[in-house]
């Protein structure tokens, strides 16, 4: 079932994006951003998918108001990712239908998002529920810390 994220889903969440996506990232910060993140109704939609029989988090979703100068608003998906176990059963679509309904009820015109070039199954997957690749590019970072 797809409900919102809560402080009680760091765990799982930690574990999906170290073994999903490849972010090893410490539990105090999932917590951290889970508290902050969570509460910004305006800017921030993330939504789980938790399994019935084990009440486990196996998927999330999280998409952030987009707009600029040059574009209408939109939503921009910053993550996307469903446990390997439990890939193929429909989950990530299910994520991504809940996301494009808040888009169509809430006067968003469109959703957008990044796949690292190496993530073919991921960009198939796009593909198959309707989104276009229509550019590629280069991400840049300058890191502070």
């Amino acid at each position: 079932m797809i409900r919102e994220i809560n402080i009680l889903d760091a765990k799982d969440i930690q574990e999906i994006c170290k073994d999903e996506l490849g972010y090893n990232v410490g539990i105090k910060t999932v917590k951290t951003q889970i508290e902050k993140l969570s509460i910004d109704y305006e800017h921030h939609i993330i939504a789980v998918y938790e399994d019935k029989k084990t009440s486990k988090v196996v998927g999330f979703v999280h998409a952030e108001m987009y707009e600029s100068l040059y574009s209408d608003i939109g939503l921009n998906i910053l993550g996307l990712a469903v446990s390997s176990n439990f890939q193929g059963k429909g989950i990530g679509k299910k994520l991504m239908v809940f996301v494009e309904e808040y888009a169509l009820n809430n006067n968003i015109n469109f959703i957008r998002l990044n796949s690292a070039s190496h993530r073919s199954e991921a960009h198939k997957f796009y593909e198959n529920i309707g989104y276009t690749c229509n550019k590629t590019q280069k991400c840049f970072i300058k890191i502070f810390r």
